[in-house]
């Protein structure tokens, strides 16, 4: 390897005086962190919801009235929506924390003439730094020196293949960014920008302010202040019709705020974020880790799911794939870096005696390499990669088929090479054999090889491989083609060694799509989401990429960023892959979509995918691969990096989301039933047909417990068969409104028919029908369940039970009864009020089987050319 170039004045570095002085001029190389959020601040956030706010105003006034017991309900409600969201959040913010490393603790410096080593955090520019395989580079800066220097930029440019650096000399220096990764060789850089001034800290700034409210909370804002207005008008109604009726004020002004506070569904709330809290358990479960509650259920809204390409739906590791020489082609399978696979020729295993010209390709691609395999260990549970990843996948697709490459090096130890650079596009060494004579290995670019000067074969063949590399290339391969050549021992050393060589085949590397990304991209569509890619990397690989996961077959689905940067794309959301990207492009990307009326996922793990992350509905970010900046701007972030979880955290989006709504049918439609009863009795000869307190009873068992555990019901089946909620869609659409207007009615005819006949058979008619109002609402609960007959959720059967022992005591107990105003009834009577309410969970399914819920329109996916 070439010995770094002598360096010019100033490689002495800075003295310790002069960077203590330029780290208080310019502070530490640290991104800027987002500022913890105080936990006071998290309270209040939680207590800014709309619906929080009508239940305080609904404690203020119960509080006035004195009635101290439903106050102290709705409190309680309150107080533990707010703690499980707080806590959901600490929680999470303390998992991502310890997720998190420094992206170079360490760095190698140069100060006062002698090499030492700081921390990354006390690089400022102007340092001199090392760098060397393996390192991350500590700060942005121009190389002053470097020897078969590569790097890994895919964190900030999405592009998967490592770049070479060389010292392009005082007029044209080459540059280096803050957390790439050195895969091979070596340099010298003079730091010119640290901290926010990096192109890591660019991008971060890029990031902005984090997103609104997630779908669910702009639809319950809506649903909120509607219901305020419509309580307020029929608790005015039934005011009014109270002292009409010759009532007394204090009673029918209680009344009327007994009524409001039975029409709030007060437990909605715990009913959400026992949901959101459910769902987060069960993302923790598999992994994956809630940053904000809410988040879970913007992923069940998702309309148009964003992905980053290398590491996300890719392994972020290069895999020799393909092989071909003049004698046929082959295909090689394993994962990742582990040696463990099989090379397969016409749908057979080969060896290296079957194949002997494959053999000699993966020979000659391992002897002519600088790489290394590293074997688990406590640092990584996976074979990785030392030194250039692209070298690693030819060791990796060598052992597969069953050579050894300690065996290669002790056989044909190198005695020459002549190093990789940008200019020839190959890299060539000489090995002794062990028979005699030296062999010649060169690897390269095709367009470098393949060429009449380096190779003796005739031009038909150099025409059918140069054919061949073409066809891979535009299959999103790297193509490598290999060469050698076996001489005697010369006299003198030639005056090139890459010359009169024979082809011995090509080789097609990419970053493999993760096992899991097809299966996920397939599902997402299935559900009815645009599933569109967004890389930094070549088009022919994005195509390439989008083509086998299934995103886009169609070429012209695919733009650049150089023509979003020309202004000559077009409509952003008219393609589903973008190549080329610039964080800032994606960030557009992004907003695009979202201005056109989307909910946006969008996932990635590398730093330039930061802004985006932020400023879409809901941010997914890779845990063991990706950046700090990634997990940082995430609301989601998948531990195990695993992109199938994604449709697992849909599917809990839409449970909640489903769960949400159906405590909404079932509390609505209690509310309806109790404020009819209220309007309709005294026409019907009851001048108040419920008391205050019986109403706040009956609210209180009824939205209580049963309200609560039906936001634990299971996901209902073909829940991800079907298309997302429009966005713009009301919490109440899609036919619920319908569906809580019957209900209401049903129970206020029930309750009404069985106090009209208790009234004129002599019966106390206001106990008879408050015990059929509570009860009928608990049978209702019974057939509000998403999947009626199993025991998927038997916390809603003991809550029911509870709330209905609870109702009856009502009934019998003195302590009670001095409460409520009741009487007790003949059992006989006790038995046709549970028989009549019974008919409750009986209509509840009769309706759902007569008035299915109607499944969202595909309007989005069509809207968007989604298929």
């Amino acid at each position: 390897m070439d010995e770094l170039r002598s360096a010019p004045p100033g490689a002495a570095g800075l003295s310790s005086d002069e960077a203590a002085r330029r780290l208080e001029l310019h502070g530490p190389n640290k991104v800027p962190e987002e500022p913890r959020t105080p936990v006071r601040r998290r309270v209040l956030q939680q207590l800014r919801d709309p619906l929080i706010l009508v239940l305080l105003a609904a404690a203020v006034l119960t509080i006035a009235t004195g009635d101290l017991t439903d106050a102290a309900v709705i409190l309680l409600v309150i107080t533990v929506n707010t703690v499980v969201g707080v806590v959901q959040e600490v929680r999470a913010e303390a998992a991502v924390t310890a997720l998190s490393a420094l992206s170079a603790p360490a760095a190698r410096v140069v100060r006062d003439g002698a090499e030492r080593s700081v921390p990354a955090a006390e690089v400022v520019p102007g340092d001199l730094v090392l760098v060397g395989e393996g390192d991350i580079v500590p700060a942005d800066g121009d190389i002053q020196a470097a020897a078969s220097l590569m790097v890994d930029e895919s964190s900030l440019t999405g592009e998967s293949v490592p770049v070479e650096k060389a010292d392009g000399g005082d007029t044209s220096p080459c540059a280096v960014s803050a957390g790439t990764v050195v895969v091979r060789g070596r340099g010298r850089v003079v730091v010119t920008a640290t901290g926010a001034g990096s192109a890591l800290g660019r991008i971060a700034a890029l990031m902005g302010a984090a997103p609104g409210p997630t779908p669910l909370q702009h639809r319950l804002a809506r649903f909120g202040r509607m219901l305020a207005a419509v309580i307020v008008v029929l608790c005015a109604v039934v005011l009014a019709l109270g002292l009409v009726r010759g009532q007394p004020v204090e009673l029918m002004i209680v009344a009327a705020i007994s009524l409001a506070v039975a029409a709030v569904p007060e437990s909605l709330p715990a009913v959400v974020t026992l949901a959101l809290a459910l769902g987060a358990r069960r993302m923790a479960e598999r992994q994956a880790i809630v940053r904000r509650l809410p988040g879970v259920e913007t992923l069940g809204s998702v309309t148009v799911i964003a992905t980053d390409k290398t590491g996300t739906l890719t392994e972020g590791r290069m895999a020799a794939e393909r092989l071909w020489t003049p004698h046929g082609e082959a295909t090689v399978l394993g994962t990742g870096y582990e040696p463990e696979g099989r090379v397969l020729r016409d749908g057979e295993t080969v060896t290296p005696g079957d194949a002997p010209d494959l053999a000699a390709l993966l020979e000659g691609a391992m002897l002519c390499n600088d790489a290394a395999l590293e074997p688990p260990s406590d640092r990584s549970a996976e074979w990785r990669a030392l030194g250039d990843p692209t070298e690693a996948a030819l060791l990796a697709a060598g052992a597969r088929l069953g050579l050894d490459r300690r065996v290669l090096d002790g056989e044909m130890a190198r005695v020459e090479e002549v190093p990789f650079d940008s200019g020839r596009k190959r890299m060539t060494t000489v090995h002794r054999r062990p028979e005699g004579g030296l062999r010649v290995v060169c690897k390269g670019a095709p367009e470098s090889v393949l060429r009449p000067e380096t190779l003796a074969d005739g031009a038909e063949l150099l025409g059918r491989a140069a054919a061949q590399a073409e066809v891979l290339a535009r299959s999103g391969y790297r193509v490598l083609a290999v060469a050698s050549a076996d001489l005697g021992d010369p006299a003198e050393r030639p005056r090139t060694w890459e010359s009169g060589l024979s082809l011995l085949g090509l080789v097609g590397i990419l970053d493999p799509p993760r096992s899991a990304s097809q299966a996920t991209i397939a599902a997402c569509k299935r559900a009815g989401i645009v599933p569109v890619l967004i890389t930094g990397d070549h088009p022919l690989t994005a195509r390439a990429v989008a083509g086998r996961l299934g995103i886009t077959s169609r070429d012209e689905e695919l733009t650049t960023g150089e023509r979003i940067r020309e202004g000559t794309a077009g409509d952003l959301t008219g393609v589903r892959v973008y190549a080329r990207t610039t964080p800032e492009q994606k960030l557009d990307i992004v907003q695009a979509w979202r201005g056109a009326g989307h909910v946006v996922a969008m996932t990635g793990d590398g730093v330039n995918d930061g802004p985006a992350l932020r400023q879409a509905d809901i941010g997914v970010a890779m845990g063991e691969r990706g950046t700090e900046v990634a997990r940082q701007a995430a609301d989601l972030v998948l531990a195990d990096d695993n992109p199938a979880t994604i449709v697992s955290a849909v599917e809990e989006g839409r449970r909640v989301y489903a769960n949400v709504r159906r405590f909404l049918l079932y509390g609505l439609a209690g509310g309806t039933a109790e404020i009819l009863v209220m309007l309709l009795g005294p026409f019907l000869g009851m001048p108040l047909p419920l008391l205050p307190a019986q109403i706040l009873w009956i609210n209180l068992l009824t939205h209580g417990l049963p309200g609560v555990a039906l936001g634990a019901e299971p996901v209902a089946p073909g829940t991800m068969r079907h298309p997302p909620r429009p966005p713009e869609e009301s919490v109440l659409g899609a036919g619920l409104w319908p569906r809580i207007l019957l209900m209401g009615a049903f129970v206020a005819a029930v309750t009404l028919v069985a106090g009209v006949w208790a009234r004129e058979t002599g019966r106390p008619w206001q106990t008879m029908m408050f015990l059929v109002l509570g009860a009928t609402q608990l049978g209702v609960a019974l057939g509000s369940r998403a999947r009626p007959g199993s025991l998927a959720n038997p916390f809603l059967l003991v809550a029911v039970g509870t709330a209905l022992c609870l109702q009856v005591a009502g009934v019998y107990l003195p302590p009670l009864q001095a409460l409520l105003g009741t009487e007790p009834l003949p059992l006989t009577d006790l038995a046709i009020a549970a028989a009549v309410s019974g008919l409750g969970h009986v209509v509840m399914r009769l309706q759902a089987w007569l008035l299915p819920e109607r499944p969202p329109r595909a309007a989005v996916t069509s809207r968007t050319g989604g298929r």
